[in-house]
Order: structure tokens, then sequence, then C-alpha cells
């Protein structure tokens, strides 16, 4: 979800929420820490040069269970953001720490946001030497031979 996207739906809402990837939901006492534009500048496995920019948010627990986020105080945080750190309309990534810290992308199921799973992949899959997936058949669709001879590619 890109940060234009994040905003029109956060200003529908009354209340946020997030859930996690397991259907559990943050707590309701999170705050976002931070608002940030992260620049990724690095080499693939197949040696080209690459640059990804993200919009970052921090979600935190704290003891503080009498404050909420509202849905307008993040949104003047975001416009804030954009101002000072000239936000593109970028892509989304969460941080959150349960155990560890994760890294989530966000979708929103019209009642509030979910952090979803993110994923490694090769970038450069014709360049390193990664096999192509065998294409999968049913046995049923394979023409039927009547005899198995050697040499035949039946066996």
């Amino acid at each position: 979800m890109k940060l234009s996207q994040f905003k029109n739906q956060l200003i529908q809402l009354d209340k946020i929420a997030f859930e996690l990837p397991d259907g559990n939901l943050v707590p309701s006492h999170f705050h976002v820490t931070e608002v940030g534009k992260v620049i990724k500048h690095f080499i693939d496995c197949g040696g080209k040069e690459r640059l990804e920019t993200v919009i970052n948010f921090q979600l935190w627990e704290a003891n503080d269970y009498d404050h909420r986020l509202h849905p307008e105080k993040l949104a003047s945080i975001i416009d804030l953001s954009k101002e000072k750190l000239g936000l593109p309309d970028a892509k989304i990534e969460v941080e959150y720490q349960a155990g560890t810290i994760g890294k989530y992308g966000i979708d929103f199921n019209g009642k509030h946001f979910v952090l979803t799973n993110k994923l490694t992949n090769c970038l450069a899959p014709d360049s390193c030497g990664i096999p192509q997936e065998k294409p999968k058949l049913k046995i049923s669709e394979i023409p039927a031979q009547n005899s198995c001879a050697p040499g035949s590619g039946c066996c």
C-alpha cells in the first residue's frame, strides 16, 4: 500500500487498528514512533545496481494505557513528514517488535490495517543460475504410450 492510499483510508476511520499476520491485533495503546523515508541502494546478485525507497512506520507499545493514537493525529504526523522529509508516494513498510523487530507490508481489510508478511526473492534469477521451476503436469494429461521401450523416454 502506498502512502496516499494509507492516508485516504486513515482519514475515514474513527480509530486506528493494526492486525498482525497471525490475526491478532497490535495492542490499542501502540504509538507510531517514527514516520520516515528509507532509501536502500544496493547491488543485486546479478550485479545490477538498484535504488529502492519506502516509507517506514515504526509501531511501538508502551505502558501508557491512557493515550491512544487517533487518525487525525497520525494524518498530521504524515503531513509534517511529507513537508519536512519530502516523502514520495511510495510503498509503506511497517516495523513492529514482537520478540524481534519484524518488517511488514500493509493492506486494508475494510475495517483496519493488516500487516502482511514480506518475502525475500532473487532479483536476478536469469543471471545467477537459479533453475527455472519445472512445469507441473497431471498424469491424466500425459499422452498414453502403448509400450515402454529402452530409449523411448517413458521410464
